[in-house]
């Protein structure tokens, strides 16, 4: 009986190890990874592009080789691509961070798009207009859209906590280590690659860069293109004591009252670019030696330097007295066009809204958010499901078990999870990913750089951008500065939308 005791207790002891051995998410607890591919084909640039598009996951995988998570992605590759040393291929991704890429695919550069009214005016109801893009990069590209954990059908998988992905420097680990998959499943070491990234998705793309090119295991790469860029988030967080970022959105906060008529055109002969150079001037020049001094400043000087800046940001002198010359710009948003009953827009400052009243300090919402992402959410939805079949087992060639869940298009759950200590020894900082984009650059001779601005993002602005590059050793040789009439998102606007596109493939091209 002692014997046979013994040999229960081993059993158990046994049983306790394989479990230990086998921990939560192990692959036979998963199921395989799900994809669909279709043959698709878009007449651009004057000629038939014929190609495979992949929609599916990717698995990251731990030392053991148990799945830690899944990303999501939609891969459009050119159909029997003689060389693809001769293809390049861009690997785009949206910002947040919490976002998924629908924006920049089905706004920008995949081969459908959604239409949504140039002139900052609310989308409506479904059914929206989705067409054949004529202005999608697959003429000179292939194209992967990535949609990071926590966004569109990526997750974290068996034990593996989604947090482990959320921050700097963990998001872009997750995404180079993706991009390493796939281009070695796709046999792409070798071809010519770029990252493009929105927002948040430009923080992302240096970040990634980085990851990338280091070490001796390092991916070189071509280029990124950094669409409504923020790299140094100082030049955007509005905390007592920064000035830095009062001076990076004073040239858009201009812009915007030039847009809504608050202000003198004539004085700047009616053109746009001059007025913003002018207001890039008087926020180098003028504004920074002003806040330095504060409390130093005469009554006379202070009254004097509210009287220009009333000049170019078309609200009262004393209005901005009232704030201490220091114009936040979620107050001007409101402050603007209250005269009109009207507040502006975060994300593009032509769209306005009206308030619940018009006495308060800020805006209810964002109206150039609500006025059109109920488009993008319908498009990439619609698109997904009946179009490239994720979920459904009609047409293509479907592999592994439907993705059941929410497509989701910007939640707040990574952002408020995320780890913003770029630093491994987690000094306090403001990120700042430029010195990465610099670092690139001089250790890589053909490393190139797109930034696409709008003159009404008060969200991202371009003068913050611009000072990100100026500071931090990138190689302004190698940078082409491309604005547009529009605001973060500018291919909302269908003449800018075909004129990012040019941008993007002259930049491809080299021209």
């Amino acid at each position: 009986m002692r014997a046979f005791t013994s040999f229960l207790i081993g059993l158990v002891f046994v049983g306790l190890a394989m479990a230990q051995e086998k921990p939560d998410g192990a692959p036979s607890e998963i199921p395989a990874p799900y994809s669909v591919t279709r043959e698709m084909s878009l007449r651009l640039d004057g000629r038939q592009v014929n190609f495979i598009a992949t929609a599916g996951e990717s698995y990251l995988r731990s030392e053991n080789g148990a799945p830690r998570a899944a990303i999501f992605s939609i891969a459009y590759v050119e159909d029997e691509l003689d060389d693809p040393t001769e293809r390049p291929v861009i690997f785009v991704f949206n910002g947040g961070p919490g976002s998924a890429s629908l924006w920049l695919h089905m706004g920008a550069w995949g081969p459908k798009r959604v239409i949504t009214p140039s002139d900052g005016t609310d989308v409506g109801a479904p059914p929206y207009r989705v067409e054949d893009n004529p202005h999608s990069l697959l003429d000179v590209a292939d194209l992967v859209f990535i949609d990071p954990v926590g966004t569109g059908y990526s997750r974290a998988l068996g034990s593996t906590d989604a947090k482990e992905f959320y921050g700097v420097n963990e998001d872009a680990e997750s995404i180079a280590e993706f991009i390493r998959i796939w281009i070695t499943r796709n046999g792409r070491w070798n071809s010519p690659k770029y990252l493009a990234g929105e927002s948040y998705g430009a923080t992302r793309a240096a970040a990634v860069a980085q990851e990338l090119q280091g070490g001796w295991n390092g991916i070189a790469l071509n280029g990124v293109v950094l669409v409504s860029a923020i790299l140094d988030f100082q030049t955007a967080r509005f905390a007592p004591g920064n000035d830095t970022a009062h001076i990076a959105f004073f040239p858009t906060m201009a812009t915007t009252a030039w847009y809504h008529d608050k202000v003198d055109r004539a004085r700047w002969g009616g053109d746009l670019e001059a007025f913003a150079e002018d207001a890039r001037s008087f926020a180098t020049h003028i504004l920074p030696p002003a806040l330095i001094r504060g409390a130093t400043l005469s009554e006379a000087e202070r009254g004097d330097l509210a009287d220009q800046m009333s000049d170019y940001l078309g609200v009262s002198a004393d209005w901005i007295l009232d704030t201490n010359l220091r114009v936040d710009p979620t107050q001007f948003r409101k402050e603007l066009l209250r005269d009109r009953d009207l507040t502006v827009g975060r994300f593009d400052s032509r769209y306005t809204g009206v308030d619940s009243n018009s006495v308060g300090d800020t805006p209810d919402n964002d109206p150039s958010g609500y006025g059109m992402d109920a488009a993008y959410t319908a498009a990439i939805n619609d698109y997904l499901t009946r179009e490239l079949g994720v979920n459904f087992r009609e047409g293509g060639r479907a592999e592994g078990e439907p993705l059941d869940r929410l497509y989701k298009v910007l939640t707040g759950e990574p952002g408020s999870n995320w780890n913003w200590s770029q630093d491994s020894r987690g000094w306090p900082a403001y990120v700042n990913v430029a010195p990465w984009l610099g670092q690139a650059m001089r250790e890589n001779d053909e490393f190139r750089v797109l930034l696409a601005s709008g003159w009404y993002d008060l969200a991202t602005p371009f003068f913050g951008a611009e000072m990100s590059l100026y500071k931090n050793r990138v190689v302004l040789d190698r940078v082409d500065f491309t604005y547009y009439e529009a605001g973060h998102m500018m291919y909302l606007v269908a003449d800018e939308a075909e004129n990012l596109s040019q941008d993007v493939r002259n930049f491809i091209r080299g021209e």
